[in-house]
This record gives C-alpha cells, structure tokens and sequence, in this order.
C-alpha cells in the first residue's frame, strides 16, 4: 500500500492527521505533500486547521464528510 493509500484509508475512518501522527505511525514525513497530491491529483476534499497546543501551532488534516 502507498502512503497516500495509508493515509486515504486513515481518513475515511474520520480521524484528523498530524504530521508528527502521520510519522510516528505510518511512517510517512512529508505529510502536507501528501495531503496536496490527494487534493490536486486525486480530487479529494481534505481540509485544513491550524491547531495550537503548548505553544505550539500544527497543521491537522482531515477529509471532509467523514
């Protein structure tokens, strides 16, 4: 399975992905290239929210509709 597989399948159980996630559990450090070849070239509608925590403030990524 592809990264952007994992991660699509990962989305359609409606969970919301981080980078730090998407390396600690799949693997994959380049999450936001990801996100834009599943949105560009596949068509699907993955959204965006800046989150802040500790200071701290990370992309979280989610398909829409799920």
């Amino acid at each position: 399975m592809t990264q952007n597989e994992t991660i699509l399948t990962f989305f359609k159980t409606g969970h919301e992905l981080t980078a730090l996630n998407a390396m600690v559990n799949f693997g994959v450090g380049r999450l936001a290239a990801r996100v834009n070849e599943l949105r560009h070239r596949d068509g699907h509608d993955i959204r965006t929210r800046m989150v802040t925590r500790n200071k701290k403030t990370f992309a979280e990524y989610r398909l829409e509709g799920k």
